[in-house]
């Protein structure tokens, strides 16, 4: 989703340690090792990795710079390979047969449990590579000074991925500033017992 449009939906995280202020010239080698890499040659059922923020073809940030005065902005791309279950099911269901058919035509009576796993393996990966990988992306916005970062998603799974992608590339660690944690921080961990007790309330 652009971050750069009249509504977006946000995640706020907060860097938990200090920044080395090592990490600054290496930041685009960074995003450049941990970038997205292209799966429509493989049968790949996903791939994830940053993009430049105006270019999402762009892994190698050749087109625009991450550096946006004090902010970083890129982008997250997740590319997903989808095949319809249903799908699956008609040609494994058709490859069995050509494989038992085949297994009578040679005295065998029938196919045995490793052989149908292979069949239906050969089937998921056979349409796994004829379908789209269907690319999704989702706008990054770090805030060198504040320690602030924004995803441009609220989505559990996208999050996940990102925050994981996120520590892995940079080797910091993220914490979402939600109510819970935002209270937690004001009042410390000896408050932690009561804020986890604390109950929401209905205003309806």
């Amino acid at each position: 989703m652009p971050i750069v449009s009249a509504s977006v939906s946000l995640t706020r995280y907060r860097i938990v340690e200090d920044v080395p202020n090592s990490i600054w010239p290496e930041i685009v080698t960074l995003l450049k090792r941990f970038s997205f890499k292209e799966i429509e040659q493989t049968s790949d059922e996903r791939s994830y990795g940053w993009v430049s923020l105006e270019n999402f073809l762009d892994a190698g940030f050749r087109t625009a710079p991450p550096e946006k005065g004090e902010y970083l902005a890129f982008a997250l791309r997740l590319d997903t390979r989808r095949v319809s279950p249903a799908v699956i099911k008609k040609h494994t269901l058709l490859a069995m047969e050509e494989a038992e058919k085949q297994a009578k035509e040679e005295g065998r009576k029938y196919l045995s449990r490793e052989r149908k796993k292979e069949i239906k393996e050969q089937v998921r990966i056979k349409l796994m590579a004829r379908a789209m990988p269907i690319p999704a992306v989702f706008d990054v916005v770090w805030n060198t000074s504040t320690r602030v970062v924004y995803l441009a998603s609220t989505n559990n799974k996208v999050r996940e991925l990102f925050n994981n992608h996120f520590t892995d590339t940079f080797e910091l660690h993220l914490e979402p500033m939600t109510p819970y944690f935002q209270a937690l921080n004001a009042l410390g961990e000896d408050a932690q017992p009561a804020i986890d007790a604390v109950e929401s309330t209905s205003f309806m």
